[in-house]
């Protein structure tokens, strides 16, 4: 079976695929550049990262059966399209999930503590040590309102509590009772968090209910002092919307790992909002995240070349043939 590592891995993410695809079962081809993608025609597995696919490349590797996504987004997969051509497409929801947490983390801090710009200022020489004294804030006895309750939601609400924060959540199946209890986390409908949270925190999928979600309605119910994190996908926030907010000060600030257009331009908007950290898009990145993500794969790859089905697959309303378990 040939499966095709197809983008660019961190360091000895290839190794740990050939450990556990024998050569004499699974032959492995390495596709890190968009040239080499665009010629690819005979993957029955595409393990995949960065790279986008399309209805083009699902059509034109015609062996095709499954596409693997490293992280749990597919957004860059037409999953219809794979769905008409009978092929999965699996993701590997929670695996990076502490990377993402984490990150989301580093951007409460970095906005609430005006990082980049206190760093910025002493690489130049500036001592800001009153400067921002009255737009710095601390965790502690905030309300985290998180928007999406998964795997990296819920990691999240462990790290904020572990600051002093309460959490209080909204996710579009709400968690039993007795889980909520045991999470310490409190339900509120979408607005409602909106209206109470200090801290805004993003873990949605984007997908056309999601696109757009936090527009000009929804910050117009925020508190002037709020912020939004968002480490998920950059079409749920409007941009336009939020910049301007930022720019006449109804929000304190934003941490931003993703964004609408991905890579960034240099003319981007997003890069002249005032109170904005940025990064990109590398909450799910890190050197040690494989030995994460690696066995998860690598189990639905063996269990579907032995014929037992595939975990986690996100297009089986779109399958005509096959099962997934």
């Amino acid at each position: 079976m040939k499966v095709a590592l197809v983008g660019i891995f961190p360091n000895g993410t290839i190794e740990m695929f050939k450990e556990r695809l024998r050569p004499e079962r699974f032959e492995i081809e390495i596709i890190d550049t968009q040239e080499k993608y665009d010629n690819l025609i005979d993957a029955e597995v595409i393990v995949l990262r960065l790279f986008k696919v399309t209805r083009g490349d699902i059509e034109r590797n015609k062996n095709l059966k499954l596409i693997q996504k490293w992280g749990a987004g597919f957004d860059t997969i037409d999953i219809e399209a794979a769905g008409e051509n009978n092929v999965f497409v699996s993701n590997a929801p929670g695996a990076n999930a502490f990377a993402v947490s984490e990150l989301a983390i580093l951007q409460i801090l970095a906005v609430y503590r005006n990082l980049v710009v206190q760093h910025e200022a002493m690489k130049n020489g500036e001592w800001t040590k009153t400067s921002y004294t009255d737009r710095s804030y601390i965790i502690h006895n905030k309300v985290v309102g998180l928007i999406g309750c998964g795997n990296i939601g819920k990691d999240v609400a462990k790290k904020v509590q572990a600051f002093g924060a309460k959490v209080i959540y909204y996710d579009a199946i709400r968690m039993s009772e007795e889980d909520e209890h045991r999470l310490q986390m409190e339900y509120c409908e979408l607005d409602d968090i909106l209206r109470l949270a200090d801290i805004i925190s993003l873990h949605l999928p984007l997908n056309d209910k999601t696109r757009n979600l936090i527009n000009k309605d929804k910050i117009e119910l925020m508190k002037p002092t709020a912020i939004i994190v968002n480490t998920s996908r950059g079409g749920i926030v409007n941009e336009a919307d939020l910049i301007q907010a930022l720019e006449n000060k109804r929000l304190l600030g934003a941490g931003l790992d993703c964004i609408e257009n991905e890579p960034v331009r240099t003319d981007d908007p997003i890069l002249k909002a005032p109170n904005v950290t940025l990064t990109p898009h590398i909450g799910g990145t890190s050197a040690d995240i494989a030995i994460y993500m690696v066995p998860l794969m690598v189990e639905n790859i063996i269990s579907f070349a032995e014929g037992k089905g595939v975990k986690h697959v996100v297009n089986g309303e779109h399958l005509n043939k096959r099962e997934a378990v």
